[in-house]
C-alpha cells in the first residue's frame, strides 16, 4: 500500500470515528452502494480521485449526486474525495473499507462476523456451481446480491449479509476468497483483532484451537480470531497465515523441502 493511500485511509477512518453512533447499518449500506455507483461512472470516479481538483467543488458534487443519502454518508464520501489516493482503484477500496467498517461497528458485541464470512467462503469453495454463479462477469450484480441474501437468510447476521451482498456486486477483479479475506481483515481491525487462517489435516479440538490462538496472539500482541481450514493434503502439522505472514509447520511442506534438498 502506497503512502498516499495509507494517509487517506487514516483520514477517512478518523471521520468515521468522529461520526460514532450517527453512522448506522443503513449508513454502511449507503456507503457501499455509493462505491458501486462511483465505480460505474468513470467520469465521476476520475474527478473524485483527481488530487488537483478543488475539494470544495468535490463536496458540492457529492452533495448533488448523493442528495438522497444521509448526512453521515455524504460526510464519509466527502472525506474520501478530499483525501489524496495513489490511484482511482485505491479510492474505491477506501470507500469499501469505510462501508465495511461502518457495517461491522453496528453489530452487537460477540456477533461472529469473521466466522460467518469464513463459513460463506468455505461453502462457496466447496460448490463449483455457486462459485461460478457469484464469480462470473456475465451475471447481474443485483442478482448476485440477491442470491447471497437468499443463501444467508437466517444463517448469518444482518451485518455479514450486507457485507457479502455488496462485495459480490462489486468484486473489483477479486475472486470470492480474496473478497472475503479482505473483508475479514477489515472487520477484525475494526474490533482490534487479527485473523489467523489455520490449516490442518484434521479438525482441531476446542483446546487445540485455543492454544494456537494464544500462541499467535503472543507473537503479534493482538487478539486473534482463528478460522480453521481442514486439508488432508497437509498430512500433519499446522499452517498458520496472518495477513501476508505464513508459519508453515505441515508435514507436506517438510517433505517437499526434504525432496528439494535431496535433489540438489
Amino acid at each position: 500500500m502506497r503512502s498516499a493511500t495509507r494517509e487517506a485511509l487514516r483520514s477517512t477512518r478518523a471521520v468515521l470515528a468522529d461520526l460514532g453512533g450517527a453512522a448506522d447499518l443503513a449508513t454502511g449500506a449507503e456507503i457501499l452502494a455509493a462505491g458501486r455507483a462511483i465505480a460505474g461512472a468513470q467520469q465521476l470516479l476520475v474527478l473524485l480521485a483527481d488530487p488537483t481538483a478543488d475539494a470544495v467543488g468535490k463536496k458540492v458534487l457529492i452533495d448533488r449526486v448523493f442528495a438522497g443519502r444521509s448526512e453521515a454518508t455524504r460526510a464519509v464520501l466527502t472525506a474520501v474525495a478530499g483525501s489524496r489516493w495513489s490511484s482511482s482503484q485505491d479510492l474505491l477500496a477506501g470507500i469499501e473499507d469505510a462501508g465495511v467498517r461502518t457495517v461491522a461497528a453496528t453489530a452487537d458485541p460477540g456477533t461472529p462476523i469473521e466466522a460467518e464470512l469464513f463459513a460463506f467462503e468455505t461453502a462457496v469453495r466447496s460448490d463449483a456451481g455457486l462459485e461460478l454463479a457469484l464469480g462470473t462477469k456475465l451475471g447481474s450484480p443485483d442478482q448476485k446480491g440477491q442470491l447471497v441474501e437468499r443463501l444467508m437468510a437466517g444463517k448469518a447476521s444482518a451485518q455479514t449479509i450486507q457485507i457479502l451482498s455488496s462485495l459480490v456486486q462489486q468484486p473489483r477483479g477479486r475472486r470470492i476468497g480474496e473478497l472475503v479475506r479482505d473483508a475479514s481483515r477489515i472487520v477484525a481491525e475494526q474490533s482490534g483483532k487479527l485473523v489467523a487462517i489455520v490449516t490442518t489435516a484434521a479438525p482441531l479440538s476446542d483446546g487445540q484451537a485455543a492454544r494456537v490462538a494464544r500462541g499467535v496472539a503472543e507473537r503479534y500482541g493482538r487478539d486473534i480470531t482463528v478460522n480453521q481450514v481442514v486439508d488432508p493434503a497437509v498430512v500433519g502439522g499446522v499452517r498458520v497465515q496472518v495477513g501476508g505472514d505464513v508459519i508453515d509447520g505441515t508435514v507436506a511442506t517438510r517433505l517437499a523441502d526434504l525432496r528439494l534438498q535431496l535433489a540438489r
